[in-house]
């Protein structure tokens, strides 16, 4: 055979062997949390690629993504941060680097990844294309509520000392801490809103919820909502609700209530209560789809086998679906049009039409709890 055959014959095997050419723009992982892996998925076709083991323990994990979409970074429960190509669907990297961590978030230029640490506290800055260490922000207590925001800064929160911290990474060998004290009670998360201004934390020991302008951090923290639930007896908390900017619908925050079953809608002009909204159970995340016209709820045990569905103007519960048993998780496709669900019990992702509420695939996972689409890459605070 003629060398130009051969080589010609090599490079039709190896094109066999490659994956198929794609881009990222509609994958995501669905974490699989029982087995320390996660299942890539594709929206387009609303199916499962395959899945990636060796993850560690991802009993509360969560992901954050490059500013390409290709790699994810997942943060483990054990400490773990793992770098996953999601072209590839293999891990990339991976470092054991505490004992309990909480969760992280990536720089506005995508360049440093900071993971948040319950053991032994504190933040950690990585490199996001290496993962070697480049520095520490010791805490001396656990970290909360950690979100990415512009001018390459992470700020979180201090669940006992009940502060807020704001670290500058632009330097991220270097960086520079600003402390906000008496922020309120037990800070137990946070986010920053989509267009990269306030950071709000919500409260565990105390009715209300702590708002910095990160345009002004000097001007420290302002309550909002103080009293919410003032004169009566909140409710057992078996699972704390979860605060991120996916709820955020105009002008609106729509927040789980702690302890009550309610969703608090907070104006975020005037930074005042514009309304409750009496729903199924406790709230563990309500969720703007794109668009703003409808926030999607979920609940915690034992109410925990249904999502309603909020229509924005009128305030008020307007749909009420059953995905499985046990519904831990909710994302949207970046216009809107999917919502995918995840039902831990009944070992399924349940994959709705955004408009009708028409199921519209159910893909079989071992305990999925968090579901992470690449389009959080392009998101401030996510």
């Amino acid at each position: 055979m003629r060398p130009l055959a051969v080589a010609a014959l090599s490079l039709a095997i190896a094109a066999c062997a490659a994956p198929p050419l794609r881009g990222t723009g509609d994958l995501g992982l669905v974490v699989e949390r029982a087995s320390g892996r996660v299942m890539l998925i594709e929206t387009s076709g609303r199916s499962s690629l395959g899945r990636i083991e060796g993850l560690g323990d991802l009993s509360h994990a969560s992901a954050v993504f490059s500013r390409d979409g290709r790699y994810a970074y997942v943060f483990g429960r054990d400490g773990g941060l793992t770098k996953v190509d999601l072209l590839r669907a293999r891990i990339e990297h991976r470092v054991i680097q505490a004992g309990n961590s909480i969760g992280g978030a990536i720089s506005q230029d995508g360049r440093v990844v900071a993971v948040a640490n319950y053991t032994p506290g504190g933040v950690r800055l990585f490199d996001a294309r290496t993962l070697e260490p480049l520095s520490e922000v010791p805490t001396g207590t656990k970290v909360v509520g950690i979100a990415d925001a512009p001018g390459n800064r992470f700020v979180f929160s201090l669940f006992e000392a009940g502060e807020i911290w704001i670290v500058d990474a632009s330097d991220p060998r270097q960086p520079q801490v600003r402390k906000i004290t008496g922020v309120g009670k037990q800070p137990y998360d946070g986010f920053v809103t989509p267009n990269g201004r306030h950071y709000i934390a919500g409260l565990f020991g105390e009715d209300g919820l702590a708002l910095v302008d990160l345009w002004a951090p000097e001007a420290g923290a302002r309550r909002v909502l103080g009293g919410y639930g003032r004169g009566e007896e909140p409710l057992p908390v078996y699972k704390m609700p979860h605060l991120r900017g996916w709820a955020v619908a105009g002008r609106y925050l729509f927040l789980p209530a702690v302890g009550r079953h309610e969703v608090l809608v907070l104006d975020s002009v005037t930074w005042t209560e514009a309304g409750r909204i009496a729903v199924h159970g406790q709230p563990v995340f309500a969720v703007a789809q794109p668009g703003a016209r409808r926030v999607w709820v979920n609940f915690a045990f034992p109410n925990n086998g249904v999502v309603q569905v909020i229509d924005v103007p009128a305030l008020k519960v307007v749909h009420e679906l059953r995905p499985g048993r046990a519904v831990l998780h909710m994302e949207f496709t970046p216009r809107g049009e999917q919502a995918w669900v995840s039902s831990r019990d009944d070992g399924a992702v349940v994959v709705y039409d955004g408009a009708s509420f028409a199921e519209l695939a159910r893909l079989a996972a071992e305990s999925p709890s968090g579901i992470f689409l690449t389009s959080r890459a392009a998101m401030t605070g996510f």
